[in-house]
């Protein structure tokens, strides 16, 4: 298992060994001992499985404190552009975004800890994608900001995406910092 830090604190890319023949392949995506090994979280408590078609946006999703939840994010079929964006405030990278792509090919796996937002969109016919999360889902606790907010700035590959009304009415940055629900604690 490799680790690999990015831009934003806590935001990390797992790449895992696997193995591949005329079979099929082979690849443990989770393992608590290196995890822990790792400083990554070893506690999950709800497994999610979504699938969407090509140009299908979600997000920027998160919970707030008071129902917090990290993710763990792989694309099992297809391809996606996966995105995490900075929502601490007082943070040094608050509002920037890392986006990687996740596919079934190259079976990486981003771990999104709680203080970030969350989104993806859909680069091939379909995808599936499944993630672990630290935390139970709890409606009250949801949070959306919009997946277009120019003070974020996404690049997003498929101009004119598919989105849910929730995703439609997401909240500006500005709106969330209003009322945020993170605040930065350095290490």
């Amino acid at each position: 298992m490799h680790v690999s830090t990015t831009p934003l604190e806590g935001v990390l890319v797992i790449d895992t060994d696997y193995f591949r023949d005329e079979r099929g392949f082979f690849i443990e995506v989770y393992h608590e001992q290196r995890f822990r090994e790792h400083g990554l979280p070893t506690n999950f408590v709800q497994d999610n499985h979504s699938r969407s078609g090509k140009a299908v946006l979600r997000g920027f999703h998160y919970q707030d404190m008071t129902a917090p939840m990290g993710k763990l994010v792989r694309c099992t079929a297809g391809a996606i552009l996966d995105v995490a964006v900075d929502l601490r405030v007082g943070s040094p990278t608050f509002g920037k975004y890392f986006a990687i792509e996740l596919t079934a090919e190259n079976m990486r796996q981003l771990w999104v800890p709680e203080g970030f937002g969350h989104a993806f969109q859909v680069l091939t016919d379909a995808a599936e994608v499944q993630y672990k999360c630290t935390g139970l889902y709890s409606p009250p606790s949801e949070g959306t900001v919009a997946w277009n907010d120019p003070d974020i700035g996404v690049d997003w590959p498929i101009k004119n995406p598919v989105l849910s009304q929730r995703d439609q009415n997401g909240m500006s940055l500005r709106q969330y910092l209003e009322k945020p629900a993170f605040h930065y604690r350095s290490a």
